[in-house]
């Protein structure tokens, strides 16, 4: 049985379809608590401190808070949402039914390009790490790819449950390192001397005080603002929580409590770190305002090199946490498009014994592969992994960016046109929250188009946004099934018509 509506097909698919694409329940709360913090929890290690060099200290500080805002703002509202719309699809599935298929697409490919992006720059930071400590040669580094997505692409095909004990103990394990570290920085603290040690220079880039005791805001407001895109990285991802709703044994009771014990977590997380990591004597806020490496410099300041190798591996586990649980949270997003018919359906058939989308997890991992492999080897070992490390990471940023704006405006219209829907949490921000959300989204988009690798990047994301929507256009958009987002979607539309 085939339907028309809004320009697009739809196919009523047998009961066989969904067979060979079910999934298995699993996910309690903190299983779901460790898949969002998880999945962040790399940007408390590293990517964030760039933001010394803009803001200095206090611009830092002030960045996070706001950037917090905009995250409880988003995930108040996915809160809301998911348990609502209890649906793999999550972002796609949000807008999809505000926003009808089209609109739901685009959300769609704009978190398709975060989540295949994201593990790619992730497992370029680990190489780094391995590199070093292990003394291997930067040209062996695409090896190192291979075996790390290979590694955990196993743990997530074979088994849900195993794939959520692995994100527990490594998530708990990240944590553990951090807790650690808080607990070994603080009596070493001194934060006027290190934390304040950046000052402006004449040319108006960060020079560092030798005595520190400087100013908390060195390049005032505009520094606050130019600081907002790294502060992301320490909340980066918590939104992928919804993916997991039809693995969630109870996501209508579960999935607000996740998604919101995730982000206490976290901003507790957050604001010790950019309160001990630069307060340590030796590191300051101008080092790590260029430091690859943060918290192991931080462990180094206090335990010396001598241990090296161990601190490397200790600092490894927050990188490894977030690259095995964007992986999951990639498998989901490619399959719930797949299973709608927005992409191929073959993508979303799961295991027949694991009940994993096996063959969406392996495509959106080859296709990352493929991207920086192509870098690698068109570019040089380090040109490519510069561009690796920073155009790929401003494609992911962007692509978050736009999926956040596009999941608010998806809240909004859903509390004016399906206002009567069954809603077991509802966002206390509410409305002004998800237009909060949207207004510091647009805000660090447009310090974002700062960065000079943001343009090369944005280029890549215009063509991939192309061609993803010429086969949509002429092929997927004829194609589309009935799966449970766009069923949902369908039978709300007259009930929102009639309001």
């Amino acid at each position: 049985m085939e339907s028309s509506s809004a320009g697009v097909s739809y196919k009523k698919a047998d009961a066989s379809y969904f067979e060979k694409r079910g999934l298995s329940r699993y996910a309690g709360v903190w299983s779901l608590w460790a898949l969002g913090v998880g999945a962040v929890i790399s940007g408390h290690f590293s990517g964030w401190n760039f933001g010394f060099s803009t803001g200095g200290w206090g611009g830092m500080l002030v960045a996070g808070i706001i950037i917090a805002i905009m995250y409880l703002g988003l995930t108040f509202s996915i809160a809301e949402m998911s348990p609502a719309l209890p649906h793999t699809g999550a972002a796609y599935s949000f807008a999809r039914t505000a926003m009808g298929p089209w609109g739901g697409f685009i959300t769609g490919l704009c978190e398709n390009v975060e989540y295949v992006l994201t593990p790619a720059v992730v497992v370029t930071f680990i190489t780094a790490y391995v590199n070093s400590i292990l003394g291997l040669d930067p040209a062996y580094s695409p090896l190192v790819w291979i075996i790390f997505y290979a590694i955990f692409l196993g743990l997530n095909v074979f088994g849900l449950e195993l794939s959520f004990k692995v994100t527990l103990v490594i998530t708990v394990l990240s944590l553990a390192v951090l807790v650690f570290f808080w607990i070994s920085a603080i009596p070493g603290m001194d934060f006027s001397r290190w934390a304040l040690n950046i000052g402006v220079g004449p040319d108006g880039a960060a020079v560092e005080l030798p005595e520190g005791n400087g100013s908390w805001f060195p390049f005032g407001f505009s520094g606050v603002l130019a600081t907002l895109p790294f502060a992301v990285w320490l909340f980066l991802a918590i939104e992928q929580l919804p993916l997991a709703a039809e693995e969630s044994v109870d996501p209508k009771r579960d999935m607000p409590k996740g998604i919101m014990l995730g982000m206490v977590t976290l901003m507790v997380s957050a604001f010790m770190i950019v309160l001990l990591n630069p307060s340590l004597p030796g590191v300051g806020s101008f080092h790590l305002g260029s430091s690859l490496e943060p918290l192991l410099d931080g462990f180094k300041a206090i335990y010396g090199d001598s241990g090296v190798v161990v601190l490397g591996l200790v600092a490894l586990t927050g990188l490894i946490a977030s690259f095995h649980t964007i992986l999951y949270a990639q498998g989901r997003q490619v399959y719930s498009l797949s299973r709608a018919g927005y992409f191929p359906t073959v993508l979303s058939v799961t295991h027949p014994v694991y009940k994993t989308p096996y063959l969406a997890m392996m495509t959106g991992s080859l296709v990352g592969l493929a991207v920086m492999l192509v870098i690698w080897f068109s570019l040089g070992a380090e040109q490519g992994g510069s561009v690796i490390g920073s155009v790929l990471l401003n494609m992911a940023v962007f692509g978050a960016m736009f999926s956040y704006i596009m999941q608010a405006i998806s809240f909004i219209i859903l509390r004016k046109k399906l206002p009567n829907i069954e809603r077991p949490f509802r966002s206390p921000l509410g409305v002004p929250g998800a237009v909060l959300t949207i207004v510091i989204a647009v805000v660090t988009l447009f310090y974002q188009t700062q960065d000079p690798n943001f343009t090369k990047g944005v280029l890549w994301v215009v063509v991939w946004f192309a061609v993803a929507i010429a086969y949509f256009a002429m092929v997927g958009r004829h194609r589309l099934i009935l799966s449970p987002e766009e069923e949902f979607a369908m039978e709300h539309k007259q009930a929102a018509s009639l309001i």
